[in-house]
């Protein structure tokens, strides 16, 4: 333990608060929360037994900071608001999972409709999943709205429309839009379609075998066999029902696996007393406890996911009251289970272990592909900072014409596509990557000191310019003209993969067969592929522009109403204002604008 944590350790309150571990390169490794800041924090650096994956964080710990806040809930906010931020690698993250999908309703619309989402949301409506294992939320949603005769469409129905749609004429759709069903009758069909969902499939399925005898008896086999079909995927749903459950019961059942090394957490999803399916999460939560880990994981996991009724995990949780708060639901945790619940527990505690057994390799060739090889690329290009979040920069144009720029960026060696931009050359006309390279970096570093947008105002660890030493030397212009320092620049080049570094040279050789190199290959390949995509779009849009784009008031539907009416642009500039009237859809304004744009310097 250095001087500095000591010192920290002695300073800190008795109070609630959040805790943010940062290691020698200043970092954010860690965010946590506490109720007693001087009590949890004290607890990593004590000579009491702590297992080797909490030793491992704790000795890549330099220092740390912490913020007071008036409630745990306050500290629980500012915790996922700073790990969302911060991306810390010890934080649970939930990387390795898939958002599933939910059938949702919202009866608070007239003629509700269902539809298919990944995401829960508290704004009164029901839902009902997630569909996991085999079963598809959007084929179940199809079934739904075709068997109980349901509107699929989005129109607002508080005014009713003139004529129905062909959904109607094909005998798939109650046309509720023209008032051909009552809203009472709609609403029975309705609950009868939620009751479908709850598990109340019984008459659905006589209807549909019904349904399939009578289409073989007429020897219409290609229906039949769709009819078929859907007794299938109902019959997986219903197969998954557990006989000792009642079919109102909905749980989750959580199970926390570590071999002190590697960790996972499997959870097991039960809705309406059936087993909708089951996830594995790798996890690297250094929490002094299992308990821990699991209270971060629930908070986690239930951001976006429907609550239960019931959680059974295998660790008695700490702080039962904090959970319930947050989850502003009281759900009952069961940590002593007994008969089925236990047994399910014990399958979720298997496939916990099963996940771990499955993942080590995965998650070390993972860590040495991302984190493994930034700090490799740290030593190797003597670089000052870790390269955490890296922007890579290209340049797309067909002999100068078209000109684009491309903003790619990685953060912890992974791709951050919602940080990409793509940005016009604007400043000068002509073929100059140089020229290019040093406008993009100004407006870019330009916005970073104004904090100006989201992607914009992080600030860059490292910048990859794709290019030798002359792209390096002009992109370094900006940086010292600009007085930015605290950045680390680099550049690579093509031919042979060189990389070149700043008052140096001779380039940097890096193997080809290892991860550092790879890591740098695929953030410029993607800047590449970026720019390219972003060049061809704006070169397809420029071959379609024209002078009547220029127009006021001329839209897409009625530029090819006048190309329709007179052939080109260079007839329509010869034309009458009379002739531009007589054009079915062009109004006297439109043809007195048309008019003047072409001929605004003749009396």
């Amino acid at each position: 333990m250095n001087e500095k944590i000591e010192k920290k350790l002695r300073e800190l309150p008795s109070k609630s608060g959040v805790y943010i571990m940062h290691n020698s390169d200043g970092e954010v490794i860690y965010v946590g929360k506490a109720k007693n800041l001087k009590n949890r924090v004290s607890s990593y650096f004590n000579q009491t037994a702590k297992g080797p994956k909490v030793w491992a964080m704790v000795e890549k710990v330099d220092w740390f900071e912490y913020i007071i806040t008036p409630t745990e809930v306050d500290a629980f906010t500012l915790e996922n608001n700073l790990i969302k931020k911060e991306q810390p690698f010890y934080n649970i993250l939930l990387k390795d999972s898939k958002t599933f999908p939910y059938i949702k309703i919202n009866l608070a619309e007239k003629f509700p409709r269902f539809c298919v989402t990944r995401r829960v949301e508290k704004d009164g409506a029901k839902y009902f999943g997630p569909f996991l294992a085999g079963v598809s939320a959007n084929y179940i949603l199809d079934f739904l709205n075709k068997f109980f005769g349901l509107r699929t469409c989005k129109h607002n129905l508080q005014k009713s429309l003139k004529r129905e749609c062909l959904n109607y004429e094909m005998g798939l759709c109650s046309a509720p839009c023209t008032n051909r069903i009552s809203e009472e009758e709609y609403a029975k069909r309705v609950e009868s379609a939620i009751n479908f969902l709850k598990g109340e499939d019984q008459f659905v399925i006589e209807k549909l075998k019904e349904k399939m005898n009578s289409l073989a008896e007429t020897e219409n086999f290609e229906k039949a066999i769709e009819v078929r079909h859907t007794l299938g995927m109902i019959s997986k749903l219903k197969n998954q029902s557990i006989a000792n459950l009642p079919r109102n019961s909905n749980k989750d059942v959580i199970a926390y696996s570590t071999n002190d090394l590697t960790s996972a957490i499997a959870i097991i999803t039960l809705r309406n007393g059936r087993i909708m399916g089951m996830q594995s999460f790798s996890i690297v939560d250094p929490s002094i406890t299992k308990a821990e880990v699991i209270e971060n994981f629930i908070l986690s996991y239930y951001e976006n996911s429907l609550l239960p009724d019931e959680i059974i995990t295998n660790a008695q949780l700490e702080d039962v009251e904090f959970l319930q708060t947050v989850l502003n639901k009281k759900i009952k945790f069961i940590s002593s289970p007994k008969g089925i619940n236990l047994k399910l527990l014990k399958m979720a505690e298997e496939n916990a272990q099963e996940h771990i057994d499955k993942n080590i390799t995965r998650d070390k060739q993972k860590y040495d592909n991302t984190l493994g090889a930034l700090k490799t690329l740290k030593e190797k290009l003597n670089l000052q900072n870790f390269p955490k979040r890296m922007e890579c920069y290209d340049i797309s144009h067909i002999s100068g014409t078209n000109r684009v720029a491309s903003m790619v960026v990685f953060v912890n060696g992974e791709a951050k596509k919602s940080d990409y931009r793509k940005m016009k050359i604007k400043t000068f006309e002509g073929n100059d990557d140089y020229r290019s390279l040093q406008e993009v970096l100004v407006r870019r570093l330009t916005r970073l000191k104004n904090r100006d947008g989201e992607s914009f105002k992080e600030r860059p660890d490292l910048l990859v310019i794709d290019g030798g030493k002359g792209q390096l030397s002009a992109c370094l212009e900006v940086l010292n003209g600009m007085g930015v320092d605290g950045i680390d620049i680099i550049s690579l080049a093509k031919q042979i993969e060189e990389v070149y570094v700043p008052n140096n040279s001779e380039p940097v050789i890096l193997s080809k067969q290892e991860a550092p190199l790879k890591l740098l290959q695929r953030i410029r390949d993607e800047a590449h592929r970026f720019a390219i995509t972003f060049h061809k779009n704006t070169r397809n849009k420029n071959m379609f522009h024209s002078e009547l784009d220029e127009i006021y008031g001329i839209g897409k539907n009625k530029k090819k109403l006048l190309l329709d009416a007179f052939g080109d642009t260079e007839t329509i500039k010869k034309v009458t204002y009379d002739d531009l009237c007589a054009v079915r859809g062009i109004s006297s304004r439109d043809a007195r604008n048309i008019y003047n744009y072409f001929h605004k310097n003749k009396k």
